[in-house]
């Protein structure tokens, strides 16, 4: 049986030596890039079974390493570490946001590090339902800022993926729409609460479930915003409330993904765009 391999991202000799020695205790076999590039180089040629990765590197920092590697074809399972001296819950929470699996702290002892890397093993092994091949949870706080960064995070994921230019486009503004109706209606632009995207791929299909913590709403209910039947009603009742023009919201999204659903509380949207029939494979594993 193969031994197990980790790729250490880590600009300081004395740390990277210190990893990879708790990593041999655990039968797991090291490579070491001592920046961020051939760090994505390596993962991309080696195939790395976990990546522990530092943020403070000599040429881009951690945080867009994850992105990129979350870029590589076949990446999206993989388990990643971030490791790094910069405490405090921003760079936590960033770290999440680009893809991490867990995030240790230095100076840290061997269980910390072995602890880190079964919470982010365990991640990877609960993707093996209904053909998920991969998935990735973000929590942001309600900002446009932190939507957008989410936003073009997820696009450089569907470019992985067999969708065409055009879906990636769609898919990209019904994130936005949905997302920023959870900011502003769902949690009511308080910046502490949390918008939850969780980005989930399959064989045949991506799917984008936005969620916030508000108490949801009855969409039949909502005179405020743009319907198939009457699509122009819901101007002069935004009008007469106060609200800004729009509302198309739901409306162009729903045109702009394969399906839109909603859960029973209404506070959860799931989007699903499908790949080209061409590029999904059958039962055999053969191209339909």
């Amino acid at each position: 049986m193969a031994m197990e391999t980790a790729l250490i991202v880590e600009d300081d000799p004395d740390q990277a030596e210190m990893a990879a020695s708790f990593l041999r205790l655990q039968r797991i076999e090291p490579r070491t890039a001592f920046d961020g590039l051939s760090g994505v180089e390596l993962a991309s040629e080696r195939r790395p079974d976990l990546v522990l990765l530092d943020l403070m590197l000599p040429d881009i920092d951690g945080f867009e390493v994850c992105r990129r590697l979350r870029s590589l074809p076949g990446a999206i399972d993989l388990p990643v570490v971030m490791v790094t001296a910069l405490h405090g819950d921003e760079y936590r929470k960033l770290g999440f946001r680009v893809g991490a699996n867990a995030y240790l702290t230095k100076p840290y002892g061997p269980s910390d590090l072995y602890q880190a890397i079964d919470l982010a093993r365990s991640w990877r092994d609960s993707l093996g339902v209904e053909r998920l091949s991969g998935e990735i949870r973000i929590e942001m706080d309600s900002s446009p800022k932190y939507l957008r960064e989410v936003n073009d995070f997820l696009v450089g994921l569907y470019r992985s993926t067999p969708l065409t230019i055009e879906q990636v486009q769609h898919l990209q503004q019904a994130v936005l729409e949905i997302g920023q109706n959870a900011v502003e209606w769902g949690n009511r632009m308080r910046v502490e609460l949390p918008v939850e995207v969780t980005y989930r791929v399959f064989e045949d299909r991506v799917e984008i479930i936005i969620r916030d913590q508000g108490s949801g709403f009855d969409r039949s209910m909502l005179a405020h915003a743009a319907t198939r039947d009457d699509p122009l009603r819901h101007m002069e009742i935004r009008r007469e409330l106060g609200l800004r023009e729009g509302g198309f919201g739901l409306l162009i999204t729903r045109g702009m993904v394969d399906e839109l659903s909603h859960n029973d509380a209404g506070n959860e949207v799931t989007l699903t765009k499908r790949f080209p029939a061409d590029s999904v494979p059958d039962r055999h594993g053969q191209e339909a």
